[in-house]
């Protein structure tokens, strides 16, 4: 399936696709170390249990279930990985694509999690030198702009 039709509606979606870049890009910099976890709990040993009281209910195929769960986790890893960078290949370009003011209204608008919209226009109007309503135009032609590039027409 393309990443892009996970955007449909093209404003929605630019807006979508800006909030979904730090998750992508820890995926990306995070599997190759989740998948080692992985693999490692699937080769490691069960810890012996000494007590002389018997074992019941015990499952002959423990340990193959085991290895299918962690196989079946690390394709799941893997396909995460491969959506992740399809969608990097798709945002980066257009990204790149937008001046340094553009990104940075963008970015101080939909990817500062700890700020309010609130602060983040007012750091806005203070960095640019700009009232409000200024700074909304900015934002939504930026917006506009990243649509465009990331869509087309």
């Amino acid at each position: 399936m393309n990443i892009i039709w996970q955007y449909l509606d093209k404003r929605n979606g630019a807006i979508n696709a800006l909030q979904d870049y730090n998750s992508m890009q820890h995926i990306i910099d995070h599997t190759d170390e989740e998948i080692a976890n992985v693999s490692d709990r699937m080769t490691s040993l069960g810890s012996p249990s000494f007590s002389d009281t018997p074992r019941s209910g015990s499952n002959p195929q423990g340990n193959e279930n085991r290895i299918i769960a962690a196989i079946d986790e690390i394709d799941v890893l893997r396909e995460r990985f491969r959506q992740a960078v399809e969608y990097m290949d798709w945002f980066q370009p257009a990204w790149q694509a937008l001046s340094e003011d553009e990104r940075i209204v963008l970015s101080e608008f939909y990817w500062k999690e700890e700020d309010s919209q609130t602060e983040a226009l007012y750091n806005l109007c203070d960095r640019f030198g700009i009232e409000r309503t200024s700074v909304y135009k900015k934002k939504n032609r930026a917006l506009a702009k990243l649509a465009l590039l990331l869509f087309g027409k």
